[in-house]
């Protein structure tokens, strides 16, 4: 086995990129910088990357303590990813996030916007077909693009118009489409 694999990283963070959808959640970001004053960034890609390390770390043993193996999770997941992957191509909501919701950075920019079920699922799920350390490294370079999204939000909004992040978001759509499959038939 090698240590560092640049495919499997390659694949990963495309993968990740594709389940936390940042650029489909820039509407969603948008709407919350209306509600509140301010949303940390720094703060927000800290918190979801926690979240993230903290699940590819525990996870597992979390499960085991519920009786799961990864394999079955991994399958649940794959099913998450692609309700998730139905929701980007069709634009329709099947997951729900309080609209109530007062908090700017953590609270839902960091959870669930980033590191939400789907992308937490999806984690747990690399984690039975790939190695750890390329998973860290797939979830770096998503921080990084998570941050810089986040603080160029209104202008990849201006760049990209209506009918480019409706595009963007259901070309990802499509490709986590194929993700699930690939994760159910691996894991099944």
């Amino acid at each position: 086995m090698d240590f560092f694999s640049a495919q499997e990283t390659l694949t990963i963070t495309l993968t990740l990129f594709a389940m936390i959808d940042i650029l489909g959640a820039i509407p969603i970001i948008l709407v919350m910088r209306q509600k509140v004053t301010h949303i940390d960034s720094g703060k927000a890609t800290v918190a979801a990357g926690g979240l993230m390390v903290l699940f590819l770390l525990i996870g597992e043993r979390l499960l085991n303590l519920f009786g799961i193996d990864v394999s079955s999770f991994a399958l649940a997941g794959s099913i998450v990813i692609f309700i998730i992957a139905i929701e980007m191509i069709l634009g329709i909501d099947i997951f729900r996030t309080d609209p109530d919701e007062k908090s700017g950075s953590i609270i839902p920019i960091a959870f669930p916007i980033i590191a939400g079920s789907g992308t937490l699922t999806t984690i747990i799920s690399l984690k039975a077909v790939y190695q750890m350390q390329n998973i860290v490294v797939g979830i770096v370079l998503n921080l990084i693009i998570v941050y810089i999204v986040l603080k160029s939000t209104k202008h990849i909004e201006r760049v990209l118009g209506k009918s480019g992040l409706i595009l963007v978001r259901k070309f990802f759509g499509i490709i986590l489409l194929a993700i699930a499959v690939k994760l159910f038939k691996t894991n099944l």
